[in-house]
């Protein structure tokens, strides 16, 4: 963020949407921007954390992210048992999200709950770990993965790209983790690939990857 407001002397303006709700929040374009964050929600919209029994936790906890407002769509088209499933009795619609609400109301984005790696017992946020592993010299991008285990259940895996002419190591990554993040967040295991899959979006396709390198741990 800093080096392309250098570049260009603009500020990137960070917001949080969906094709089913449009916007929902945004850091101000006058006022404070809290950086990392996706800022508060916008005027009508509301934002909350919930756990998975459905009450809204605290600040700063994470939990899956609920929308509400005149920005959210219906429901889904034909797809009675579909809505049902993804709103809440009181009109909130799970995003599928894992996100934190702070104490000012700002909204950060910590993942989709689909690709929380869960290993033994212990919820591991791959955005945390792609961060790190990404801002380590010879390394362009990541995508950090659960891979099923027979003992954790899943086990941390990083897929990695190298810059051009990098010759960083796994070792080199691994060991990086181990003197930033806890244990259980450490990658048992670094892949590197020469790019990373993507749909039509320019998301990563996790679900690919975990495809790819299923039963990696335990070979």
């Amino acid at each position: 963020f800093v080096d392309f407001a250098g570049r260009t002397g603009q500020h990137i303006l960070e917001r949080y949407g969906m094709t089913e709700t449009n916007m929902n929040t945004s850091n101000p374009l006058h006022g404070e921007r809290k950086a990392g964050t996706v800022g508060p929600p916008l005027p009508g919209v509301t934002v909350r954390i919930t756990n998975d029994k459905g009450a809204v936790v605290d600040a700063g906890e994470v939990g899956n992210l609920q929308v509400r407002g005149p920005n959210v769509f219906i429901g889904y088209w034909k797809m009675p048992d579909k809505t049902e499933q993804d709103f809440t009795d009181d009109g909130f619609f799970e995003t599928g999200d894992k996100g934190c609400i702070d104490k000012d109301g700002y909204v950060s984005i910590v993942g989709r709950a689909k690709d929380v790696v869960i290993t033994g017992g212990l919820n591991v946020y791959p955005k945390e770990v792609e961060l790190f592993i990404d801002d380590l010299p010879g390394v362009s991008e990541s995508a950090v993965i659960g891979i099923p285990h027979a003992d954790l259940g899943e086990a941390v895996v990083a897929v990695v790209v190298k810059e051009s002419g990098s010759e960083i190591r796994n070792t080199e990554i691994v060991n990086a983790c181990k003197q930033e993040l806890a244990n259980f967040k450490v990658p048992k295991n670094v892949v590197f690939i020469d790019e990373l899959p993507r749909n039509t979006m320019s998301k990563v396709q996790k679900n690919v990857l975990r495809e790819a390198y299923d039963g990696l741990v335990n070979e």
